[in-house]
């Protein structure tokens, strides 16, 4: 983990994670705040105040909790994607892929991700990326409004990162997407493995969230299809897979 960064995970809702991000410098910055409680709570347990919010895309269980955040904190900054301003309306700051963001004293990049949503974007600062619904522990998003060519272009922009990259990743569905990937490539060791120490973490009741880079490109089938035929095969696949 890089020295000056610490991350850390809220679970919410059903299977939601909630991120806190802290620097160098005094407070935090809160990543897709699907609900305000648990989290204005973790933050003042620990003195915290918080400076920013990040949106990585609209859906409401990665915004609903904003409202009231900024209840708490009014001066807090609310970063999203500038093209989907009408349905993330309480943004100060838009932003679009190749943009750079200061915040507690970290430099944070901006990536345009499509596919699960038109404007769904990802955030990544060394050793770091928080990729919303776009990447997932073992899968990728439902392509709602995109295409299979934008997902499949999408993952590949976030595979080339640093394979030590740790991927926070908004959902717990590691477990349903790795069981749909050993069901499709039976004979692969490595799916099989982390299956297993998956489904170990959660019989703990253990987050199974941070992944890398490096995993996700050894057992993701989704970040592992060639070109976006593949993709759209697979993704029809899971969609429909019920075991």
């Amino acid at each position: 983990m890089h020295a000056a960064t610490t991350v850390s995970l809220i679970p919410v809702l059903q299977d939601n994670y909630v991120f806190v991000l802290q620097g160098p410098e005094p407070g935090a910055v809160v990543v897709d705040p699907a609900v305000a409680e648990p989290v204005q709570a973790w933050l003042e347990e620990r003195g915290l105040s918080l400076r920013a919010i990040l949106h990585t895309h609209h859906h409401h269980d990665h915004i609903g909790g904003t409202p009231q955040l900024l209840q708490r904190w009014p001066e807090a900054e609310v970063i999203a994607s500038g093209a989907d301003r009408a349905r993330i309306p309480l943004q100060t700051r838009g932003v679009a892929g190749g943009d750079q963001l200061e915040l507690l004293g970290l430099s944070l990049q901006v990536l345009e991700v499509p596919g699960h949503t038109a404007h769904h974007i990802a955030y990544v600062l060394p050793g770091h990326l928080f990729c919303g619904d776009t990447l997932f522990a073992g899968g990728c998003g439902r392509l709602f409004e995109g295409t299979p060519a934008q997902m499949h272009a999408s993952l590949q922009q976030l595979a080339a990162l640093p394979d030590d990259t740790q991927v926070w990743c908004a959902h717990e569905y590691t477990e349903g997407n790795l069981r749909w990937a050993a069901a499709q490539e039976p004979a692969d060791a490595a799916i099989r493995e982390r299956l297993a120490a998956v489904q170990a973490l959660r019989r703990n009741g253990q987050a199974t969230i941070p992944s890398s880079i490096g995993l996700e490109k050894a057992t993701n089938l989704f970040l592992k299809a060639r070109d976006p035929e593949e993709l759209r095969r697979r993704r029809g696949s899971k969609d429909l897979w019920r075991a």
